[in-house]
C-alpha cells in the first residue's frame, strides 16, 4: 500500500520542467573566462572570445521560442514548473510575467547558469542567496525548490535547508518524491531526470525529434502501467532554444496530449508534488 497519494485519484503525476536559462550563460562580457561552449554544433572556443553567433542561439530562445513554448502550455490547460536562471529573467522581465501571470512555478536553476560546484561553502551559500533575492523581485515570490547546473557540492542541501527551501531536484534515484535525511534536517527530493530531457537533442543532433518523443511516450506509459498499482511521477525536461524550435514544438504538443488521453494523470508543479508528499508522509525524526 502506497504511503502516498495524488490529488483527485490521479495516479500519474507528470512534471513539465522548462528550463530558463538564456541571458544567464558563461560570456566574456559578465566577466567570465570565455564563450558558453555547448551550442548545437559542439563548438567549443578556447580563446576568451565572444561566440556572437552563439549568443544569437540563446537569443532565439528568449525572442522566438518562449512565446512558442508559453502559448503550448496556455493551450493545453496544464501547469508547468519553470528552472530559470534568476539573471536569465532579470534580462527578460516580461518572461518572468509570462510565467508568473500562467500560475505556474518558478523554481531555482542558480543566479548564472553556471558551475556551483566549484564554489567552496561561503561562495555557494552567497550564489543561492542572491539567487533567491533575484526571483523574488522579479516573479514576486521566493523560490521553494532548487536544480543545479549538473553538479552540487557537499555542502548544497544544507545550504538549501539553511535558506529556507522545501524541495531540491538535484537526483536521478527515482520515480516518486522521498525525504532525504543526510542533512542538518530533512528536505523532500522531487527526482528529476535526463533520459527524458531534450537536451539529448542539442547533445546529438542526429537523435531526431520523432525519437524523443517516443522515447517520452514509451516512458510515460510504462510508468502509466506501473501507477495502477501504487502513484508515481514523470519528468520532462525541456528548454526554451531547444524545444521552442519550429522543428521540435510538434513533438511536445504531441507527448501532452498522449499523456492528457488518459485518466488519472495529474500534471502538476514540482511544488505541487513536494508539498502533496510532504502533508502524507512526514519528514523521518
Amino acid at each position: 500500500m502506497s504511503l502516498f497519494s495524488w490529488p483527485g485519484g490521479a495516479r500519474l503525476a507528470v512534471s513539465l520542467v522548462v528550463n530558463v536559462e538564456e541571458g544567464a550563460e558563461e560570456n566574456i562580457l559578465d566577466g567570465d573566462r570565455g564563450p558558453e561552449p555547448v551550442d548545437e554544433f559542439q563548438v567549443a572556443l578556447g580563446k576568451p572570445i565572444r561566440n556572437y553567433g552563439n549568443e544569437t542561439n540563446y537569443q532565439y530562445g528568449i525572442k522566438a521560442a518562449a512565446p512558442r513554448v508559453l502559448k503550448l502550455i496556455e493551450q493545453s490547460k496544464i501547469k508547468a514548473t519553470f528552472t530559470a536562471a534568476a539573471q536569465a529573467l532579470e534580462r527578460a522581465p516580461h518572461i518572468a510575467k509570462a510565467i508568473v501571470s500562467g500560475g505556474h512555478e518558478v523554481c531555482a536553476h542558480g543566479y548564472r547558469w553556471t558551475a556551483q560546484h566549484r564554489f567552496d561553502e561561503a561562495a555557494e551559500r552567497e550564489f543561492i542567496a542572491k539567487a533567491v533575492a533575484s526571483i523574488e523581485k522579479t516573479c514576486g515570490t521566493r523560490p521553494a525548490g532548487w536544480l543545479a547546473r549538473y553538479l552540487i557540492t557537499g555542502n548544497t542541501r544544507n545550504l538549501l535547508i539553511e535558506q529556507g527551501f522545501t524541495y531540491h531536484m538535484d537526483d536521478y534515484s527515482d520515480d516518486v518524491p522521498f525525504w532525504d535525511t543526510a542533512g542538518a534536517k530533512p528536505i523532500v527530493i522531487v527526482p528529476y531526470a535526463l533520459d527524458t530531457n531534450d537536451m539529448k537533442m542539442w547533445m546529438a543532433p542526429a537523435y531526431t525529434p520523432d525519437q524523443w518523443l517516443k522515447y517520452v511516450c514509451d516512458t510515460f506509459d510504462e510508468l502509466y502501467a506501473e501507477s495502477a498499482a501504487s502513484p508515481k511521477m514523470m519528468s520532462v525536461g525541456v528548454h526554451l532554444r531547444i524545444i521552442g524550435r519550429p522543428g521540435r514544438i510538434g513533438q511536445l504538443r504531441r507527448f501532452i496530449t498522449h499523456a492528457q488521453s488518459k485518466p488519472g494523470v495529474w500534471f502538476a508543479t514540482r511544488k505541487d508534488i513536494a508539498d502533496t508528499f510532504a502533508a502524507q508522509v512526514k519528514a523521518p525524526k
